[in-house]
């Protein structure tokens, strides 16, 4: 799936307007677009390839369920646009897009992504440090990625529709062949109730990068253009 505007083109940073969306329609359409993480040894680019989206108030598997507004939730409540980063098991960190409205918290969780290049996966292998057996190692879940790619908590906020900060987002690449899309509930979210079955986690069928391929998956319908 390609984002696609009259006035955006591969390789251009994603408008705001991108991201004013709600996360469950965002989620879908981040597949396939570029993050970019510029450091000190070069930028890397990366191509996403599986999200969850995180609905607002109303969802159970939600941080903001409820309407929670905390030091770390706080940034759920800002306009579409902005990296919310949270720490797990006290060592991983996850990355978010945050979308939709001000006041309105909804987030999309990226949850697996793979080098561009040759050379991206090159730094992101130094950044894991480890041995890589299969794609999926190296950023293939939300922990893993943000390791490969050295993000952490210090980046939330982030502007990503401004490439003048660590992390940003761009247009992807047109594919001839697009992988097909599939949806599944998300990874880990028992405590949602009947929310933790939403099929709310969206990646590409059969792709080494996804971090868990669900036998159960259904394919993803784009909804006709409004």
């Amino acid at each position: 799936m390609k984002f696609t505007h009259a006035n955006v083109h591969e390789g251009d940073l994603l408008p705001r307007s991108f991201y004013r969306r709600s996360a469950l329609e965002v989620a879908p359409l981040l597949l396939g677009q570029t993050l970019v993480r510029r450091t000190e040894d070069g930028d890397i680019r990366c191509r996403i390839i599986e999200t969850e989206s995180y609905g607002g108030v109303e969802d159970k598997g939600s941080h903001a369920y409820g309407g929670r507004r905390t030091t770390r939730t706080e940034i759920m409540f800002h306009e579409g646009g902005v990296a919310y980063i949270y720490l797990i098991y006290g060592m991983y960190n996850c990355l978010n897009v945050v979308t939709g409205p001000m006041d309105d918290p909804q987030a999309v969780l990226i949850r697996a992504v793979e080098p561009l290049t040759p050379a991206d996966e090159v730094l992101m292998r130094n950044n894991r440090n480890i041995n890589i057996r299969k794609p999926a190692d190296l950023s293939g879940g939300p922990g893993k990625l943000c390791r490969a790619l050295r993000i952490d908590k210090s980046f939330n906020g982030s502007n990503l529709y401004e490439s003048d900060g660590p992390i940003w987002l761009e247009a992807g690449q047109q594919q001839v062949d697009s992988p097909l899309i599939v949806q599944a509930p998300r990874i880990n979210i028992d405590y949602a109730a009947e929310y933790a079955a939403k099929p709310w986690r969206f990646y590409y069928l059969d792709h080494p990068y996804v971090s868990v391929l669900d036998k159960n998956a259904e394919n993803w319908i784009a909804p006709a253009p409004k």
